[in-house]
């Protein structure tokens, strides 16, 4: 009996918000960090419907059916742009917030690659007094090496793991970006973006037996792992 009553007095697992709880929550994090947000998301949901009543005006020839099925797509396809576009800006205020932090780069390759894309939140290259790193992905358009830190430093890092690589698979392209706000680097939110807009020269198959090739041959390092966007905390400085 005083096993039962501890197990019934033990305090439950906080439960879960709702999804409609978890949308307003990732609406008010992007709306406070991006405060265009909000008027893109309503232009973005007002658009279509305008468009649909316009051309059910001028199609359904009078037709109240037609009409409302009209107006009832153009809903639909508000909400669902007003999504698409409450998706990619919350992603870029989550970015925001730990753009320039040491893992920010591993953060976007575990969490934002997409379209065949392989990346590591572990730096294949670090600079333990600077915290300056070298990252690495595998796609179609074949091996980018990602440096965070200050050109002036990550220069040369970038140079030496573009030879090793090439001294292992000489016939695949190699790309070199800087993710930072300097001239000619990539803000952080553009980073995967940009892997995606890299000259397709890989298969499918090439690329996993590429990555599977640098990771076999790459070594572990005690390096600490990425942020995580979503998980972070928001600071007050920035909230304000």
């Amino acid at each position: 009996m005083a096993r039962t009553k501890d197990a019934s007095s033990a305090p439950k697992a906080p439960k879960e918000p709702g999804r409609m709880k978890q949308m307003w929550q990732v609406f008010q994090m992007t709306r406070r960090y991006d405060s265009s947000a909000q008027w893109l998301m309503l232009l973005g949901f007002l658009g279509p419907i305008v468009l649909s009543l316009v051309l059910a005006l001028w199609l359904g020839e009078g037709n109240g059916l037609i009409i409302a099925l009209w107006i009832i797509s153009g809903v639909l396809a508000g909400l669902l742009l007003a999504l698409v576009i409450l998706g990619r800006r919350a992603e870029r205020a989550a970015y925001s917030q730990i753009d320039g932090q040491p893992g920010a780069v591993g953060a976007v390759l575990r969490s934002g690659l997409r379209g065949g894309w392989v990346g590591n939140e572990m730096p294949v290259a670090v600079n333990g007094k600077t915290q300056d790193a070298v990252y690495r992905a595998v796609g179609r358009g074949g091996v980018v090496l990602i440096s965070e830190g200050p050109q002036s430093r990550t220069k040369r890092m970038l140079d030496d793991e573009q030879r090793k690589v090439a001294r292992v698979l000489p016939n695949v392209p190699i790309t070199q970006v800087s993710v930072g706000h300097e001239e000619g680097s990539v803000q952080l939110y553009k980073l995967a973006a940009t892997l995606r807009k890299t000259k397709r020269s890989l298969t499918k198959p090439e690329v996993l037996a590429v990555s599977n090739r640098l990771n076999s041959l790459q070594s572990s390092l005690p390096i600490p792992k990425g942020i995580d966007p979503m998980k972070v905390r928001a600071q007050r400085g920035k909230m304000r």
